[in-house]
């Protein structure tokens, strides 16, 4: 092989990588040959130069042979095997109900999911605070539960794509996370390792998403569509609005109460029935589960209506060693913070502006997410019965409710919420959910 300083060299002079490059530098990033400070010029020459659509494929592939290749084939299960991706928001916890939803449709979602990272929420983070929950169980019982229960939420394994676990670490200190090559690989990568059959992703834009413009999310949108399919896994992708929080709830556990509602139908929040139905429609017609999109919804629709997603949830929760009990005793199994209290805005008036992302740094603030990775979770804090654009605010109609530990920490909540507020005279008119759609078919 080239030496990795030669590969290198070729990428900051802006030339084309050949596979044979790609691999190797891959290869010694698992094996110690690549240090971290030839992996780290790697991604900045990366970041600067890009790489075109074949790169980025041989790249993806290079990082998903890294490790461990799950094969679903010897189980012989009668449903597809498929899967979601978001890049993430506030107040999105739709992995907590699409993926009993398609279980419930006959399909099999080995969902690997992540943790928080600035201020968007992470599932991870969300499902630990249901006690007892194994986020990391061994692979013989992630596999048990994907065949008996129809899905499973873990976390990235060690031995899941582990070249995409140490160059992401490296990306993270070296200002290089924004490379749209390097998401693309780092997402796509694990979902090749996990061995599915179909996936759909989220691409959220807004001001609660790392894409804050359209054009932005277009871009990584139409990039993972065209590696993934080029790697041989076919992926439609869904760009979703992220200008205020999708679910009306920010905060672990009462991210994870507001799925159950939602599963239960307690409580079920327009825009995040929309873009749950948009995704999951999405799979069930790609995966032939359904003849179209309209008997795709019409079959979500009735997994909830039945109770069968509430119920492959409740299973999926106690195979993975949660309480048995989870949903019909969820206010006893979720902590609880000790000050709750509503948050009033400072005038009457609509709702016209959200910074969902300031919103979301709010949960970080009261506990609820990591300024550092090794910070612990409060999974208690955070905000409900968020107000949406267009909504009504004024007496007895509070900006939310807020969680907190204590009473210093809610104050300083609270003001920053009131900051990510806008309010007018008049509703703004409703803006969709669901932006654009990108397949492989798509220009």
């Amino acid at each position: 092989m080239r030496l990795p300083q030669e590969i290198i060299r070729a990428k900051r002079d802006g030339r084309v990588l050949p596979r044979e490059d790609i691999e190797a530098f891959i290869a010694g990033l698992g094996s110690g040959a690549v240090g971290e400070g030839q992996a780290a010029a790697f991604a900045m020459a990366v970041f600067f130069r890009g790489m075109e659509i074949g790169e980025r494929v041989d790249l993806t592939r290079a990082m998903a042979q890294s490790g461990l290749r799950m094969d679903w084939s010897d189980l012989r299960l009668p449903g597809p095997v498929v899967d979601k991706h978001s890049t993430g928001g506030v107040g999105d916890n739709v992995s907590l109900m699409l993926a009993p939803m398609l279980a419930a449709c006959g399909a099999f979602v080995p969902m690997i999911s992540g943790r928080g990272l600035g201020h968007t929420g992470g599932t991870l983070d969300k499902l630990e605070a249901i006690p007892g929950y194994v986020t990391q169980p061994d692979l013989a019982r992630f596999r048990r539960v994907v065949t008996d229960v129809g899905c499973a939420i873990i976390g990235q394994t060690a031995d899941l794509a582990p070249a995409d676990k140490r160059l992401y670490a490296i990306r993270d200190v070296t200002a290089t996370v924004e490379s749209v090559a390097l998401i693309t690989a780092s997402i796509v990568s694990k979902k090749l390792a996990a061995g599915l059959q179909e996936l759909v992703i989220d691409v959220k834009a807004g001001s609660g998403a790392f894409m804050a413009d359209l054009a932005a999310a277009r871009e990584l949108a139409r990039s993972l569509v065209d590696v993934a399919s080029g790697a041989g896994l076919p992926t439609v992708a869904v760009i979703t609005d992220m200008n205020e929080p999708l679910a009306s709830a920010a905060g672990n556990a009462l991210e994870v109460r507001n799925a159950v509602d939602y599963l239960t139908g307690a409580r079920r929040d327009a825009r995040l029935h929309e873009v749950t139905l948009a995704l999951g429609a999405e799979l069930l017609a790609s995966s032939r589960l359904a003849a179209d999109q309209i008997a795709a919804r019409d079959a979500l629709e009735r997994a909830l209506a039945s109770g069968a997603a509430a119920e492959r949830f409740q299973r999926m929760v106690g195979e993975l060693g949660g309480p048995a009990d989870f949903i019909e005793r969820v206010a006893s199994h979720l902590p609880l913070a000790p000050s709750i209290l509503p948050v009033e805005a400072e005038a009457d008036g609509y709702v016209v502006g959200v910074d969902a992302r300031e919103i979301g740094l709010a949960v970080v603030e009261l506990g609820g997410g990591r300024t550092r990775p090794s910070d612990a979770i409060d999974p208690a804090v955070g905000f409900t019965d968020l107000a949406g654009l267009g909504a009504r605010v004024g007496p007895g109609a509070p900006l939310a409710v807020l969680h907190a530990r204590d009473a210093a920490a809610a104050a300083s909540a609270a003001a920053r919420l009131r900051a990510a507020y806008r309010l007018g005279e008049a509703p703004p008119p409703p803006a969709p959910v669901i932006l654009e759609r990108l397949s492989s078919e798509t220009p």
